[in-house]
């Protein structure tokens, strides 16, 4: 809701008012239950047999900023508008980031509504 903008009073459906949001920390995301072992996330190439599977425990591994990355995405419109929230989003594995120049708010999830 933060990405596209729907806690101002200038909120526009078809326009992006949203603010850019920075995720540090993302190795340290956590899974309920089993779904580190059993959740799988699809690609495919485009080519005869190229869906390939894997699991949310080597993506975490491997890629920790996937995984948040792609549960953003699967919340966001599947249009252009999407796609340029999309990238409002940046996604770190660790403490540090880039971003450090503009400042950045630390956004307390509990205070929204």
């Amino acid at each position: 809701k933060v990405i596209r903008g729907k806690y101002k009073t200038c909120y526009t459906p078809h326009a992006d008012c949203g603010d850019n949001v920075i995720i540090i920390n993302a190795e340290k995301i956590s899974f309920s239950g089993m779904k580190l072992e059993n959740k799988e996330y699809v690609r495919f190439s485009g080519y005869p047999g190229g869906q390939r599977f894997t699991s949310a425990e080597s993506m975490l591994k491997n890629h920790p900023e996937r995984l948040i990355e792609k549960a953003v995405k699967g919340m966001l419109p599947k249009n252009a508008l999407g796609r340029k929230l999309f990238t409002n989003l940046k996604v770190y594995a660790g403490e540090t980031h880039k971003h450090q120049a503009q400042q950045a708010e630390t956004l307390n999830l509990d205070t929204l509504k």
